[in-house]
């Protein structure tokens, strides 16, 4: 059975549900987000102030950067959650395909998990998951 070929005419028919929603739904957004940038530089404030011009922070007063000493042990373990959470995103997607990926698919998920269990062996030995003051030399 050969299916029949898109005719240029009946591109955006509506009887192609998923080509004429997918344009009109473009073209709405597109309109709604030019709508809104538009009229938020026409209707909004153009009072310059000193105050309005400093970069915000999180509603503290900025300070130089050569003041500033970031904790790095902070972004070390966000990044790590990141890492770990989609490792069990994955992981739980595998869980649902199990069946259909066999033996071949679990042995692909084992090597995955040894890697991340590899690696977060060395992030701990390396004192990343540490949040107080290190007295150890690394």
């Amino acid at each position: 059975m050969n299916p029949m070929p898109l005719q240029a005419s009946s591109a955006l028919s509506p009887w192609e549900p998923g080509i004429l929603s997918l344009t009109l739904y473009a073209i709405i957004v597109f309109v709604l987000a030019a709508a809104v940038l538009f009229l938020t530089g026409w209707l909004g404030s153009r009072n310059r102030t000193p105050a309005k011009a400093m970069p915000y922070e999180s509603g503290c007063i900025p300070t130089p950067w050569d003041n500033v000493h970031y904790w790095v042990q902070f972004y070390l373990v966000a990044t790590f959650f990141l890492i770990f959470d989609v490792e069990a995103a994955y992981i739980f997607s595998w869980a649902v395909a199990f069946e259909r990926l066999g033996w071949l698919g679990w042995l692909r998920m084992t090597f995955f998990i040894l890697v991340l269990l590899v690696s977060l062996f060395y992030v701990w030995t390396k004192g990343g998951l540490e949040w107080g003051p290190s007295t150890r030399i690394r």
